[in-house]
């Protein structure tokens, strides 16, 4: 697949000419901000100063197409239009251009666009992507990649994994801020140090609610003074105009899926819940046009979609539905199951939304129900709590008890390390 995904990347090079200063890209549709405010990411505020503060550096930037001004040119091709070309750029889990489906990435390869070399960090150790940066001379390292805002979202342990390989060069650390697209507030259970994975390195909740640089900021405070040492040069390049209540539907900035399957707004306000589902031997959507909104499998049917509509959920209603995944989980396969329906933004609880649907669901279909064999879904969860309280017959209510205080010992340490009010 690597070498398929460069042949494309190296086609498009017929069609894309390297950027010029005098290149102009077209601006891409979002929602107004409201009252009139502009919310601007920290790569505006760099882009509009010509990047002069990174001139003279030698720049490796970890991206991936989220990483956007508000004209809709990426970053990578804005610095080297105005003449700051980085020695690399890194790609995440799904590539810097974004064609890797989950858990694939592109390899390494010279970006057509601008000629920059590209290395796949994509489940590197901290150690191999020092080595990368030492290849490449990197002294600098610049982090912009738009979050999700959940635990087992990949991008913010590609962060972590990149502070750690800076502290190991003495590089400096810049991170451009973006806005955390479903709040900023913080819910649901902290992971166990023993369940630590790819989707979950340390101890924070499943919505953690902190932008990229927020993030960064925890880490250096808490985590990496026991992993090596701190990164001693870390600059945050903050946004503007935005409040940690809002959504991301009210930032004005134009949606770039972040991920394949992560296509709408609407769809990340659901994932730090829903995504549970990957853990679970039903479809999480993939697939299909809705993932993450649209769950289910063979053989169930409505009485899913009624027991779920009993509850009366806060901000979203079921429809029950009827999908044929195109890749994924029953590839082929007609499946029963749900469509999650947003009714509410600012009221729909993701994690006691997706609990509840599990708990329904083991109820309505005991035949269909079940965890993966791999018992993923303890990763995704933290812990195996979940997966026992479920199997003894424990109740939506009990389940969400389970972590509210461990849910208010973590917003307390993180309250010294957020920047936005």
């Amino acid at each position: 697949m690597p070498l398929r995904r460069r042949s494309f990347l190296a086609a498009s090079a017929l069609a894309a000419p390297l950027v010029t200063a005098g290149a102009a890209a077209p601006a891409l549709a979002g929602q107004p901000a409201p009252q009139g405010r502009r919310v601007t990411p920290g790569a505006d505020s760099l882009a509009a100063q010509g990047w002069r503060s990174l001139a003279g550096r030698k720049v490796g930037v970890l991206s991936n197409p989220t990483g956007l001004l508000m004209d809709g040119t990426h970053i990578v091709d804005s610095m080297v239009a105005a003449g700051v070309r980085p020695v690399a750029a890194f790609g995440p889990e799904h590539g810097f251009r974004g064609t890797g489906q989950a858990g694939g990435s592109e390899g390494d390869y010279i970006d057509p666009r601008t000629g920059v070399p590209v290395y796949d960090a994509y489940g590197v150790t901290a150690a191999k992507l020092a080595g990368m940066y030492r290849k490449a001379g990197v002294d600098t390292v610049v982090f912009d990649i738009a979050d999700v805002g959940a635990r087992f979202y990949t991008y913010i342990w590609s962060l972590y994994r990149a502070m750690q390989a800076a502290v190991m060069v003495g590089a400096s650390f810049v991170v451009l801020d973006r806005p955390n697209p479903v709040g900023g507030q913080a819910f649901g259970p902290t992971l166990d140090p023993a369940f630590a994975s790819g989707v979950g390195l340390k101890p924070i909740v499943q919505q953690h609610g902190m932008t990229i640089g927020e993030l960064a900021r925890f880490y250096n405070g808490e985590f990496l003074p026991s992993d090596g040492g701190v990164v001693s040069t870390l600059d945050i390049t903050q946004l503007t105009g935005w409040k940690r209540r809002e959504l991301f539907g009210e930032t004005g900035l134009p949606w770039a899926p972040p991920s394949p399957n992560m296509p709408t707004a609407d769809t990340a306000i659901l994932y730090p819940g829903t995504c549970l589902f990957e853990g679970l031997r039903l479809s999480e959507g993939r697939g299909t046009t809705r993932p993450f909104e649209i769950v289910g499998a063979p053989g169930m049917d409505w009485h899913w979609e009624e027991a779920l509509n009993a509850l009366r959920l806060p901000g979203v209603q079921f429809r029950e539905a009827y999908f044929v995944p195109t890749f994924g989980k029953f590839v082929n396969e007609t499946c029963g199951g749900v469509h999650a329906h947003i009714t509410d933004r600012y009221a729909v609880d993701p994690i006691r939304t997706a609990i509840a649907m599990i708990v329904t669901a083991r109820q309505a279909h005991p035949q269909q129900f079940g965890w993966r064999q791999d018992n993923f879904i303890d990763k995704l969860y933290g812990s195996d709590r979940l997966r026992r309280m479920v199997d003894a017959g424990a109740g939506v209510d009990e389940i969400v008890g389970s972590w509210q205080g461990e849910q208010d010992t973590f917003r307390r340490q993180r309250e010294q390390y957020l920047i936005y009010r």
